[in-house]
């Protein structure tokens, strides 16, 4: 029972809820008043458009326009994070909820640094898992990241919760369901069809399907993600079959992740393929399916297979994350591999071929979303996870230091990184492109560095030698196999930039102590181990105080003062400095020595620095 403090605060209770596109509205059609009437204040936030306008009226909140780009768009994204920074401080909610992928990333962001109490993060899927190279990278990073600043994750399925900890982009502890997943399903919108209803029948003739025609339906946008080249190589091998069948696709192409273009130009040439475009009302159509297919790549959870179950429609669709959760395979439906088009044709098929088991299929659907997935259920778990949070995070969070590692120093370097990572991704990519085309793959070298307390870590950096190796297969002298671009990537000091990955992954920090070579532990006095008392950095004291000119001992006596000495404001003198020492190209290597000469054990021998 909740203590008369804490009923005290729930009457208060702001929740902003904060999303990307206005489309994205929809998912809380509903839930804004069931929370309104569980004791909340729920506010909307979204970029502007009608779909922010309709939902929010709709429900009688107030709402916030922020615009934001859905694409990666660096300048954009740095401004879109100050302005969402500033509404929170101005409405000063006491939980957020944010969810698809940039209001993710930049509303969790902002979240933590205008301290809002309690933060949760909804996933809705995760797009690295169709992606690769630096992109499937960068994707990873913002997810990490998103998870990192909540101190819930809502995860919209149990496959996207286990592919979520498998991904190490959460643990298991901060990772939650809300009962069986999904956003819930209005069943008494989407129900099964009337034979006599003149609503169904009207459409089925403004659409032009024949009485008696069977009909494979497909609900969404016409894109790579959803498997749109399997269903229509599936329907084409259908159709010689039936020929009667026709293709209701629900739906329209889209820009972005577009479609082959033969896929297309069949699409919309095939005289027995019906698009009537994106609807404000789905319901009927499905009424009109005797079979939905879904064979997506990648989901959080789909909502159609729901909606089609809820309408009495079995369901094809795959084993993707996600989808695998939306259907229970030989029972409501069927599950068959991603990017199986010949599976895919011989599920349909065979429900084609059996009426009766598309009636069995269709009523245990309809079954299954009334008992699991009604709307009240979800937003019920959706109201308790906020009253949890709010009893496990009432008192005001205290300042935690663990040695040198503080909040400020964190929330630092998560904000430059994050930044800086987005500012430069066009950069990085077309590094990564040169660096592949003259030096080799893989294009990120990475090695084990001690980190923090010694704790061993990957350390990320772009390659800068080649593998040329001698007559007998041994690897050349390191100065053999630095290339002038080699040269170049170092004098810049470029191939250090990866390691803002490991700087959001709490790994290592913007400034601090370089991380050396794992087997200096053993030959450090107790003295030179202190270094690891705080996190190794991109750059240092001893990086803008002579870099890899001075003596072991030198440096060692400079990353010590840094430690005794640290505060926030010497963090930005140094990153300063740094941009300095670059620019003139100072310090890069001894001379005589493309890389810093082993240290073999030293003493301590000077203090302090220029500050």
């Amino acid at each position: 029972m909740h203590n008369l403090s804490y009923e005290h605060t729930l009457a208060k209770t702001r929740v902003l809820i904060a999303v990307t596109s206005p489309l994205s509205c929809n998912f809380y059609n509903g839930v804004l008043g069931h929370l309104r009437r569980a004791g909340f204040e729920p506010m909307l936030l979204s970029a502007p458009g009608d779909g922010l306008v309709e939902v929010s009226s709709t429900a009688g909140v107030a709402n916030f326009a922020v615009p934001m780009k859905r694409e990666i768009a660096p300048l954009q994204d740095v401004i879109s994070l100050c302005r969402l920074y500033r509404t929170i401080r101005r409405i000063r909610p006491r939980i957020i909820d944010v969810s698809t992928p940039k209001a993710g990333l930049l509303g969790a962001v902002a979240a933590l640094l205008a301290r809002v109490p309690c933060r949760v993060y909804t996933m809705r899927g995760l797009r690295l898992e169709t992606a690769a190279g630096f992109k499937r990278a960068l994707l990873w990073a913002t997810e990490w990241i998103a998870c990192w600043c909540s101190h819930r994750v809502v995860c919209v399925s149990p496959s996207l919760r286990e592919r979520a900890i498998g991904f190490n982009l959460v643990s298991p502890g901060k990772a939650t369901v809300l009962e069986k997943g999904s956003g819930g399903v209005d069943t008494r919108r989407f129900c099964p069809a009337d034979g006599t209803s003149p609503e169904t029948e009207n459409l089925r003739t403004m659409l032009g399907i024949p009485t008696g025609a069977p009909v494979l339906g497909f609900v969404g946008r016409f894109v790579k993600d959803k498997g749109i080249r399997e269903l229509v190589e599936a329907y084409q091998r259908l159709h010689a079959t039936y020929p009667e069948l026709r293709l209701l696709l629900v739906g329209d192409f889209e820009p972005g992740d577009p479609v082959e273009p033969e896929v297309r130009r069949y699409i919309e040439a095939g005289p027995a393929i019906i698009r009537p475009g994106f609807v404000s009302d789905t319901a009927p159509y499905y009424r009109l399916m005797d079979v939905l297919a879904l064979p997506t790549h990648r989901e959080g959870f789909p909502g159609v297979p729901l909606e089609g179950q809820a309408s009495g429609v079995p369901v094809v669709t795959t084993t993707a994350t996600g989808a695998v959760d939306s259907i229970l395979d030989g029972v409501t439906g069927l599950l068959v591999p991603v990017g199986d088009a010949n599976a895919l044709a011989n599920a349909v098929g065979k429900l084609l071929a059996d009426p009766a088991l598309r009636v069995r299929m269709g009523n245990a659907g309809r079954m299954r979303v009334e008992r699991d997935f009604r709307l009240e259920v979800i937003w019920s778990a959706m109201a308790d996870l906020y009253r949890d949070l709010m009893e496990e995070k009432i008192d005001p969070p205290q300042v935690r230091f663990e040695g040198k590692i503080s909040w400020e120093k964190r929330i630092f370097d998560m904000v430059v990184a994050t930044s800086g990572l987005v500012l430069l991704s066009p950069l990085l990519a077309v590094l990564a492109i040169l660096i592949r085309l003259r030096l080799g793959s893989p294009v990120v070298f990475r090695q084990r560095r001690p980190g923090w307390h010694g704790k061993l870590f990957t350390c990320l950096k772009f390659r800068t030698m080649t593998d040329a190796r001698d007559a007998e297969g041994r690897l050349l002298p390191d100065a053999d196999r630095v290339t002038r671009f080699g040269r170049l990537l170092r004098r810049s000091s470029i191939d250090e930039l990866p390691e803002l990955i490991n700087v959001i992954r709490g790994e290592m920090s913007l400034v601090g102590p370089r991380p050396l070579l794992p087997q200096y532990l053993a030959r450090y006095t107790p003295e030179q181990m202190r270094r690891h008392e705080v996190k190794p950095g991109i750059t240092g004291w001893a990086q803008v105080n002579g870099r890899n000119n001075l003596e072991w001992g030198q440096k060692f006596a400079l990353d010590l003062w840094y430690v005794d000495n640290w505060s926030l404001g010497l963090d930005f003198r140094i990153l300063a400095r740094t941009a300095w020492q670059v620019f003139r190209c100072h310090g890069i290597a001894k001379r005589g020595h493309v890389t810093m000469p082993e240290f073999v054990g030293a003493a301590v021998k000077s203090k302090g620095g220029n500050v």
